[in-house]
């Protein structure tokens, strides 16, 4: 029950993003580009600018961007197997490679470990963060489909303002430099609004979506990776990395986490087959009401 609870307004800004499309027809492309180049980066600045560096972000970061890199190791060499194309390759890389521990994964952790959990919660989200504006960017551009080089995919990369406002945010807290209250409420305002923005843009790309023609055997590969096998491998990581055992059950609960919203709008942006990202977010994020409680009773024996 308490799970359900937590998905209510999850399914709710789904929805309503879902009947906006069908009455009012909103420009869906558009909607992307507003929330990653003008929202996006602020909620990267803020997250990064308030939550303190400590040693626990350079065992957590490592095991953020190996679970990354393993997870997207594994999807090319299947997808080559399979045959498919680096567009598909691309599009089943951001649905299966990035989890969402923010919105969903942080109010887990806080309902199962507390406040003392939460902390290490919000690290993972802000390392998760910096992992899909770097990484998740690159593959959302390498899969566009009017990319023809490699110079193109870093030219979108290196445009794209999110893993900046990152930046500035960790050299302001290094620094040591204390922003305004006044600029601080306006980037809390903004950045606090991308969040419920990205969940919209999701329930409208749904909306838009004909389910007749949905890749079953693609999405069922991105669910298999991401909700089954994601956590496996963040269990193997856990048995080399120095920290405590509650840290080893939250880097394996959240890894078991649905994909994250964000790469629907990462899909759209760049038309890296968005039916595909966006049918895995949204299905995978219903199915994890069974994995996760599944999930969670495992975890009870990781020691």
């Amino acid at each position: 029950m308490s799970f359900i609870l937590i998905l209510l307004p999850v399914f709710g800004i789904f929805a309503i993003g879902f009947i906006g499309q069908k009455l009012l027809h909103f420009d869906i492309p558009n909607l992307s580009k507003l929330t990653l180049y003008l929202m996006s980066p602020f909620l990267a600045l803020g997250t990064f600018y308030k939550n303190p560096i400590t040693i626990d972000y350079a065992y957590l970061a490592v095991y953020i961007f190996v679970l990354c890199l393993a997870l997207i190791l594994i999807v090319t060499i299947l997808s080559k197997i399979m045959g498919y194309s680096v567009r598909d390759r691309c599009a089943l890389i951001l649905a299966s490679a990035f989890m969402n521990n923010g919105n969903y994964g942080t109010p887990v952790v806080l309902l199962v470990f507390g406040a003392t959990g939460l902390h290490i919660a919000v690290i993972l989200m802000v390392l998760q963060q910096l992992a899909m504006s770097t990484i998740g960017i690159y593959y959302a551009a390498k899969g566009s489909a009017d990319v023809s080089s490699y110079k193109i995919v870093l030219k979108r990369v290196v445009r794209m303002p999110i893993a900046y406002g990152a930046l500035i945010g960790l050299f302001l807290q290094l620094a040591h430099i204390t922003l305004p209250d006044p600029l601080l409420t306006c980037i809390d305002l903004v950045g606090n609004a991308a969040i419920p923005t990205i969940m919209i843009v999701l329930g409208m790309q749904l909306a838009v979506i004909s389910f007749r023609r949905i890749e079953l055997l693609k999405v069922g590969f991105a669910l298999s990776i991401r909700l089954l096998l994601s956590p496996v491998i963040a269990f193997l990581l856990t048995l080399f990395l120095p920290v405590d055992t509650m840290t080893k059950q939250i880097m394996i609960l959240l890894a078991a986490m649905p994909t994250a919203a964000n790469t629907t709008l990462m899909a759209v942006q760049f038309d890296t087959k968005p039916d595909l990202v966006s049918s895995a977010t949204f299905i995978s994020t219903v199915l994890s009401i069974i994995t996760l409680p599944i999930v969670l009773a495992l975890i009870q024996f990781v020691g």
